[in-house]
Order: structure tokens, then sequence, then C-alpha cells
């Protein structure tokens, strides 16, 4: 291909992290006589305009320049017939580009075609070079278009973020003839950032999630092993305008099949403190070492987020399982079924009785529960600890449920596998769980439907015998996690009023965690609460 010019423009400052192999578009406006926005994922047509008698509109798109061979990300911009889905001839395009708050050039291109692809490649210099070249591209080839390929190179631009397009079309037709009012379109771009985040969990030893995001970079990951709780930042602009914009703000989580802990059947996510839809999050097993979380936030509820919170400039995301018991999900090899099992106690201990209940599901079949033959085994390191076969039960309302007696030598991570599920030896699977949990005894953890029963014995509808007995369970099974905390002898078993009052403000919000954790400590130290 015959390069045209070469145009050092511009030193280059902020860099991002990591690369991802998908793009989103998510967010545009338009800016003739009215605003208008664009919406879409992956690629964007806007909302078309008048120009000399018939509609026309502004396209991009984003694609991988070779998937095979590179990292290079390409973004298509072309101008159109919007009815006969045509492009235009002889367009000019004048176009500012930013990385976020980034400047990465501002020039005027011409377009015969009225196509151009913009291909960001990643180069170890301190400035953005724009390299020109005239030939087919693959995106110009799926169309069956000459276009102008436009090589944008400097620092890790390929990795992705938040690109912005400032593009005004000066002329259409006819290259002499300039509009007098040119067509002004704003549009972003964010191409996939995925981060690693390595940590020790204290039941499944070394784990890392990955945070793909689709929008900005996330920052301050932080995930509770006693809580199951993962927990990040992302900028976001939280101004009506912005809100108007943004079609979608998508992430994605990574999480390795090995880690139990993460493995359930639901997700809840919370953004600035406000609980979101159940709908927004959806499971991907079938990959075979990482199970992938999407969680896709619509304009709905971007708006309900801006109109109860008062964070600025920020999303603070708190991702964490619906359900507080343990409810795991796995699917078979083949695809066709889905396991989903919990168990009791909810924290299983050696040399005790426990129940494993389950069911069977067939994908195809929309979830439905399914009578189908199975092996079942318990293990740990391929030593059997326990098996039987049978035939799933297709009820909705009653469970498969497997008796186990824990051996007394047994702790750790264990596996439930199911087997030739209906007789194929590709319907199989594994679900990890702990015997013996260990919990971080500085850290406070706290289920929240323990709040009605606090509530209950503020308002006295429950006495001080259940209450205190109920607390004792919940703290020596390790439902209830605090701090450890030194225990005297005493004869008075009279609890103070201002604890029954913290009760009832903690199951009101009035108070934290913390300070709701004191009072229980007090109990324990004074030998109230015995454990």
């Amino acid at each position: 291909m015959e390069k045209k010019f070469v145009e050092k423009i511009q030193t280059s400052g902020h860099s991002l992290k990591n690369f991802f192999l998908f793009a989103i578009l998510i967010s545009s406006s338009l800016f003739v006589f009215d605003y208008a926005y664009g919406h879409g994922v992956g690629s964007e047509t806007f909302p078309p305009v008048d120009f000399d008698g018939k509609q026309v509109t502004l396209e991009l798109s984003s694609s991988k320049s070779d998937p095979e061979t590179s990292d290079d990300q390409q973004i298509s911009i072309s101008m159109i017939d919007f009815d006969s889905k045509v492009t235009l001839r002889d367009v000019t395009f004048q176009i500012k580009s930013q990385r976020g708050e980034t400047f990465l050039f501002e020039q005027e291109f011409k377009a015969d075609n009225g196509f151009l692809v913009f291909n960001f490649v990643s180069e170890d210099s301190d400035s953005i070079i724009l390299e020109e070249e005239t030939g087919n591209s693959l995106l110009g080839s799926l169309l069956g278009l000459e276009s102008r390929l436009i090589h944008v190179k400097g620092p890790k631009l390929s990795e992705g973020g938040l690109y912005k397009f400032d593009i005004s079309i000066l002329t259409v037709d006819d290259y002499s003839k300039k509009l007098e009012e040119p067509l002004v379109f704003n549009a972003g771009i964010s191409i996939a950032q995925t981060t690693r985040h390595d940590f020790i969990d204290p039941n499944f030893g070394e784990q890392n999630i990955n945070v793909i995001t689709y929008y900005d970079e996330i920052s301050n990951f932080e995930y509770d092993s006693n809580l199951k709780q993962i927990s990040y930042s992302m900028p976001f602009e939280w101004s009506k305008s912005n809100i108007n914009q943004t079609s979608v703000v998508h992430q994605e989580l990574q999480i390795p099949k090995d880690f139990g802990d993460l493995l359930v059947s639901g997700y809840t996510m919370f953004v600035n403190d406000v609980e979101l839809s159940s709908d927004i999050g959806t499971i991907d097993d079938f990959f075979s070492n990482d199970r992938v979380v999407h969680f896709i936030v619509y304009q709905k509820e971007l708006q309900n987020i801006f109109e109860t919170s008062s964070s600025q400039n920020i999303m603070n995301f708190v991702i964490k399982p619906d359900r507080d018991y343990s409810h795991l999900s796995s699917v078979t090899e083949n695809g066709q079924f889905r396991i989903l099992v919990s168990w009791e106690p909810e924290n299983l201990k050696s040399n005790s009785n426990s129940k494993i209940i389950f069911d069977v599901t067939d994908i195809f079949l929309k979830n439905r529960p399914v009578s189908t033959n199975y092996d079942f085994s318990i293990t740990q390191n391929e030593k059997i600890l326990y098996q039987q076969s049978g035939i799933s039960t297709n009820s909705k309302t009653e469970h498969n449920i497997t008796e186990f007696m824990i051996p007394k030598d047994i702790s750790g991570i264990v596996y439930l596998n199911f087997n030739n599920l209906d007789g194929n030896n590709l319907a199989k699977t594994s679900v990890p769980i702990v015997i013996d949990r260990i919990v971080s005894q500085n850290e406070i953890s706290i289920p929240d439907w323990i709040r009605n029963n606090a509530l209950w014995w503020s308002e006295k509808q429950i006495d001080d015998i259940t209450f205190i007995q109920g607390i004792e369970y919940l703290i020596k099974n390790n439902i209830i996690v605090i701090p450890q905390t030194s225990q005297e002898d005493s004869e008075s078993k009279d609890i103070p009023s201002w604890i029954r009052n913290n009760a009832g403000w903690w199951a009101d919000g009035q108070i934290d965690d913390k300070t709701f954790v004191q009072g229980l400590e007090f109990l324990i130290q004074k030998g109230i609460i015995r454990v």
C-alpha cells in the first residue's frame, strides 16, 4: 500500500492498563438544529437529518484490525444516505479525537467514498503519529469500499478506553461546496479494558478476578472473603446530559471455576448504595476455565441512581451473592444441564452430618427441572469420600437430597461431582465447596436477614433467652463473624437497655454493623453470650 504522509502531531500522556477483544459504543450525540442522541451496542447509526432534500446520517463502528495477528483496534466513520444505506461521496470530515481527557489529534480528512477507518496502534513513543494509507481495511473490504486508513500510533493506544470524536461534516457530494451550516456530531466509543486482580482467599487460596469495563477504567478493587463481596469504583459524570447520552454501562467479571464461593446462582449489584434490578445480570458458564458474568446497567437504572444518590463523578460498584445462603450453579461440559446445589448446615464441619441439596435442570428447556439418571460423588484430592447413583426429580418444589456424614479427618476443599447425566459421559461438572471454613476474626460479617431478628427483639416480639440463643448459634457456626473477644464469668444475665436500643437502630439502618457488634462484644465479655 502506498503511504501518503506521516505526521507527528502531539505528545501523549495518559496510559491505560489492559485490552480485551470487544468494543461497545457507549454514548453519542448529534447537534443539528436540535439535540438528538445515538444509542447502540458495538456500532451506532445516528438519527437522520435533512440535507439537500434527503435524509443523511453518520455511522460509527469498531472491530479488531486482525484478531489473529494484532491487538490493533479499528474505528470506522462513514457518512451515508439513510434510506439507501449508500455512502456519500466527496465528504470532508473535521475530526477532533481524545482518549478520556487526553488529546490525540485534530485534523481535516477528505473521503471520496465517505468512509474513514482509524487504526489505533500501540507504539513505545512519547507522541502521537498519524500515518495514512489508501487501501482496503477489514471494514472496508466487508463493505466493498476502498477506504482511507489512518494509523494512529502512540503509547498503549490499543489497550482501550473511552475514545471521543467531535466530528464536523464540512462538504458532502462536492469538495468545492462547503456547507453553510456544518453537520456536527459528538460521539464516544469505549473499547473494553481488562484489569486482573490477584488475592489470596483464606479457603480457596490464590485467586484472581478479571474486571472488564466497557466504559472507563476502574480502581479501588477489593474482595471481602467473609461477605463474598466484590467492590470497585469507576469515573462517571452524574449529570442529566451525560445520562441522556449513555445507553448502557456494561461491566463483566471473569471468575475462575475453581473459586467455589463465587459460583453462585445469582448476583446483586449496587451502584452508589442503590440496589439495581435483578435482570441486569447474566451468567455465562459456557467457557471451560472461567465463568463470565455480564452486568448491563441501562439508562433507566442510571436515572434512578442519579435521583436517589448524591455521589458525584463516580460509580461505586458492589457485587455480592443474591441469597443469604450458599446456592451454587454449574453447567455440564456438554452445555445441556445446569446443576443448582446448596447444603445444610450452612457451615459444614468435620465429623458431622450434612445434607447436599441439588436440582438438575435442562438449559434447552429454559432451566426446567428434569428427571434423568446421574452419578454423584464427593471427592477430595481425587479420593472418593461418598458416591451414589440415582434419578433426579422433575418437581419444581421438591429437591434431590443426599445425606453425608463428613469424616473427622476431612477439611478444606471438597468437590461435588455430577457425572453421566442422561447416560452422556460429557454431561459432567464439579462444584468445589469447603469443610471447616476459615474466617477472618478481625472482620465483621453479618447477613442482612439477621436485622429482622434484631428488630423483633428490640420490639419485644421475642424474649431475651431466644435472642441470645440465636446469636450464640450464629456466632458458633460462623454465620455472624465478629472479632475475637475475651470472656469473663458473670452471674448477671441482665441485658442493658442500650443494647436493645442499638438492635432496633441497627435494624432500621440508623447505626452501622460495627456499632451493633460492640453491643454483642459487651454481652460476650460479660458472659451473657457464651461462645
